[in-house]
């Protein structure tokens, strides 16, 4: 069997994602190509040893999507696959226009597109979404919310609700104290938040709440771990030095067990990786409630209402002030995750369903 997975220009959770699917179904046997541009996804994919065909492509639809339709019709001419596996909006929208149908096709939005845009643009994502759906067998929604959010839209044909899973081995508790000195961070209260400085990812709702949570936390600092097209922007507007802007890193995993608190200010996702490996490294977890958020946490921190930038201020500042108990959420998370969350858990339901596609097709 041969499985595509195609995907958009990605670094962080989708890359997370589509890697581990690759490694588990190479792993079973499959023959295994990732398609996507050049970058971090593609390196990555190499290093494991799987199959990485380049097709240039932009984040978001513009005047160049008619050619990178053009571009991966000759990538899948080339490669003959029996199942195409498709990874948020643009490859979604790419991807569904080129093959219509004709071979069966996955479809996974990792969030819908018209949640992070807003206007005329959000309109017509909802309208394409209705009609690709059409040449869509199996939609993949990564949470509950987010299923529930593509029927609203009016997003209609066959669904499952397969959650993000982590890796329980990498992402595991680990020293704080230890951590700290790693990433040479000073050992006081510490809240860290991952992510692209974007705006759905919602760091300035974080900034806004900082000073609350220093008045009650004085000593307490914040890293923020990330890059994005907001970055310059965000960081004119904070002269505060408690704040730390640390930029892309990769070991994630050390800034969870440095942390005494993980935040998520998001105002959109399907299902974020970031609350699940925090979890998994066992610390207490504070963000907002959007898709996918509560399905995820449970009892492992708190879940506020979207924008209470007040409450958000107060769950962190609890956090930071009394670490013991917050650690004891921590410990509530990283239980949860083993059960619920584990990485292998994704791949066995995502092979079930290719194995369906195919049985049927045939």
């Amino acid at each position: 069997m041969r499985v595509v997975h195609v995907s958009q220009p990605v670094t962080a959770g989708v890359a997370a994602v589509v890697l581990e699917l690759a490694r588990a179904q190479r792993d079973l046997g499959w023959t295994v190509t990732v398609v996507s541009p050049p970058g971090p996804l593609a390196e990555r994919a190499r290093g494991l040893g799987v199959e990485v065909r380049a097709w240039r492509a932009r984040r978001h639809p513009g005047i160049g999507t008619v050619g990178e339709v053009v571009r991966l019709r000759r990538v899948l001419r080339e490669l003959g696959a029996d199942v195409v596996h498709l990874h948020s909006s643009k490859a979604g929208l790419v991807g569904r226009l080129l093959v219509r149908g004709r071979r069966p096709t996955l479809f996974q939005p990792h969030m819908w597109s018209f949640q992070s845009a807003g206007g005329v643009v959000a309109w017509a994502a909802r309208i394409w979404e209705r009609v690709g759906a059409r040449w869509t067998h199996q939609l993949v929604c990564v949470s509950d919310d987010e299923l529930a959010v593509g029927r609203a839209a009016g997003v209609r044909g066959p669904a499952e609700v397969v959650c993000n899973g982590v890796d329980v081995e990498r992402f595991r508790p680990d020293d704080r104290a230890a951590a700290r000195r790693r990433l040479g961070l000073p050992d006081v209260p510490t809240a860290v938040c991952v992510g692209r400085l974007v705006p759905y990812k919602g760091q300035d709702q974080l900034l806004a709440a900082w000073p609350a949570v220093r008045a009650q936390v004085p000593d307490a600092r914040l890293v923020l771990v990330g890059d994005g097209p907001m970055a310059e922007r965000w960081r004119a507007a904070c002269d505060d030095e408690s704040v730390r802007w640390w930029g892309h890193d990769d070991a994630v995993a050390d800034f969870y067990a440095a942390a005494d608190v993980v935040v998520l200010p998001s105002r959109a996702e399907g299902m974020a990786l970031v609350p699940l490996e925090a979890m998994a490294c066992g610390r207490s977890v504070v963000a907002f409630d959007v898709s996918g958020v509560r399905q995820s946490v449970g009892e492992a921190g708190a879940v506020l209402a979207a924008g209470d930038v007040e409450g958000l201020a107060e769950a962190v500042a609890v956090r930071l002030a009394d670490p013991s108990a917050a650690d004891l959420e921590g410990a509530h998370g990283r239980r949860r995750v083993e059960l619920l969350f584990d990485r292998r858990q994704v791949a066995d339901q995502i092979a079930t369903l290719v194995d369906k596609l195919l049985v049927g097709a045939r």
